[in-house]
């Protein structure tokens, strides 16, 4: 006498890991329109990815912990306003993923000599907050950058080429 629940059991098993690794890992693919433009409004805190005919996504956002206003200075807490591309993408964030946002332009560099400043950089769109940040208490905790979930960044990272221009409005 065979046993046949055996191989059925594997089989069973090796779907059911197959399936959960994949669940598991933080890059994501797509395969749906391309992203052509992100838009970025700051006083509602969302983040639009737009593709060639309509919007494909929308997410609420955080941002730096001064919110109003351009950011001029390294230090000031502040998310630029203006128009910028998406220049890189970092898997091993600090913040699960990130992807890296052109400031600064050369206008930012130009404003911030001007005042004998650094104009700061390294912003970026990333996941979850650090530990001890409640997101639910405090929305804008960032140094500058734009934050979203975990899963949303997993999204966006998996959406987003480099080179795709975001737009940011105060």
């Amino acid at each position: 006498m065979t046993n046949t629940k055996f191989p059925r059991r594997a089989f069973l098993m090796g779907g059911l890991v197959a399936f959960l690794s994949g669940c598991a890992s933080k890059f994501r693919s797509y395969n749906g329109p391309e992203v052509t433009r992100l838009r970025m409004y700051k006083a509602q805190r969302f983040l639009v990815l737009d593709g060639t005919d309509d919007v494909l996504r929308t997410y609420p956002i955080g941002l730096g912990f001064a919110p109003e206003g351009h950011k001029q200075f390294e230090g000031d807490g502040r998310t630029p306003e203006g128009s910028y591309v998406i220049d890189r993408r970092n898997p091993d964030s600090l913040f699960h993923l990130s992807i890296g946002i052109s400031y600064p332009n050369a206008a930012d560099i130009a404003l911030a000599q001007a005042e004998g400043k650094s104009p700061g950089g390294d912003i970026f769109i990333h996941g979850g907050p650090r530990k001890g940040i409640d997101p639910i208490n405090v929305r804008d905790w960032t140094a500058g950058c734009i934050a979203v979930t975990d899963r949303q960044i997993e999204e966006i990272y998996a959406m987003v080429r480099d080179g795709t221009p975001i737009d940011i409005y105060a």
